[in-house]
């Protein structure tokens, strides 16, 4: 880095990417900072600037002691360790050492004390939060939602017949011919643990889920405008029950709520939805799916005028790119809703999805939302 980007970076001030510091001298407060960067976007930490942008003035004999120190913070303070690239920059009033941490790919980091730390603005802050803790896990493919066990559950919760159903089409034997308890088979089936479904097994195969998981639920609303803000609207429903009724009576809504053409249909036939059926059924089963269940939060649709919009909570996953899965990249968020859904939704694997519905309809603009941790498709409608 030359001196001159450097005072421009200092000049600028803090933020989420850069950190003053006039000196450090302990190790766990360097490690708490790297963390930080480590767990959220990256940055550069500058060492011998002060809070306000003038510089420290530290001397070569300084550098030699923070180049020790920080390589023993990163190596020996930060779990798993991490690298960081150091540069010792030479200005007028004194040196500046440059040190980069990169975003990590091992998320989350903590410090010696198992203290995970995230930028919070141009300050760090501790995550104490169960959910967000639980959601940088997820990010590190170290725990998935739907294992996760749905409290007050038990066997008692599973809708016999739907799953009997289910699971003769699934193996090709009926129930009935197994030899095993159903708390057993479904503890085989990665649907339920001690006694206990977890959230996959309730979402699936629970008579009433939302008993015991009730924000799962899709919010439906449909607005004669353009703008969520109308005073009034059309039609509004909670749309609850287990994956397979959310799905249908999700569906249900939205078609009931847009044009239907006649393409040489009969008079009385109720003519073909504006928005290709595919394509309303590619992205709500998307959205059931794929949706960040960590998020007390429901998914919801909404019918304007012009659009038609399903949001889901949590953004893509990982590093994924609203380029990227248009591309048919794809990752993995729950897998036990993944690897059982094409048994009950008109779902047809992973990654491929997007690309179909985008196939049908190219009108559909995908929303990656980070800040407000939500993710859209946004499908328009076109004019009557």
């Amino acid at each position: 880095m030359e001196a001159q980007e450097l005072l421009s970076i200092i000049a600028n001030g803090e933020d989420s990417k850069h950190q003053f510091k006039a000196n450090v001298t302990n190790v766990d407060a360097a490690a708490a900072e790297m963390v930080a960067f480590s767990n959220s976007k990256g940055g550069v930490l500058l060492i011998g600037v002060n809070d306000d942008g003038g510089i420290a003035g530290l001397n070569i004999g300084d550098m030699a002691r923070l180049n020790q120190l920080i390589s023993n913070a990163a190596s020996q303070s930060v779990r798993p360790p991490i690298n960081t690239i150091t540069e010792n920059i030479a200005l007028p009033s004194g040196m500046v050492m440059v040190v980069l941490i990169e975003q990590g790919m091992n998320k989350p980091y903590m410090d010696n004390q198992g203290f995970i730390w995230v930028k919070s603005g141009s300050d760090k802050r501790k995550v104490t939060a169960r959910e967000e803790m639980q959601r940088m896990f997820q990010e590190a493919a170290l725990v998935h939602a739907d294992e996760i066990p749905a409290p007050r559950t038990s066997v008692a919760d599973v809708d016999r017949e739907f799953f009997e159903s289910f699971f003769e089409q699934f193996v090709g034997e009926p129930l009935a011919a197994q030899d095993i308890p159903l708390p057993r088979l479904l503890e085989n089936m990665n649907l339920m643990r001690a006694g206990q479904l977890n959230l996959g097994g309730a979402l699936l195969f629970a008579i009433k889920p939302q008993l015991h998981l009730p924000v799962f639920i899709v919010k439906a609303a449909a607005f004669p405008g353009m703008d969520i803000a109308d005073s009034h609207y059309i039609d509004s429903q909670d749309i609850n029950g287990k994956l397979s009724d959310i799905f249908q009576k999700s569906l249900g809504f939205i078609l009931n709520n847009i044009h239907h053409r006649q393409h040489g249909q009969g008079f009385n036939s109720l003519g073909e939805p504006e928005i290709p059926r595919i394509v309303l059924e590619e992205l709500m089963a998307n959205a059931l799916i794929h949706r960040d269940y960590f998020i007390s939060a429901p998914v919801r649709v909404l019918v304007f005028a012009d659009r038609v919009e399903i949001i889901s909570p949590g953004h893509l996953p990982n590093n994924l790119t609203v380029e990227n899965i248009k591309l048919g990249n794809s990752n993995v968020r729950n897998p036990i809703l993944a690897s059982f859904a094409p048994r009950v939704l008109p779902y047809r694997g992973l990654g491929s999805g997007i690309l179909r519905a985008i196939k049908a309809y190219p009108d559909i603009d995908f929303v990656d939302d980070r800040d407000g941790n939500v993710f859209k498709a946004i499908i328009r409608r076109k004019a009557i």
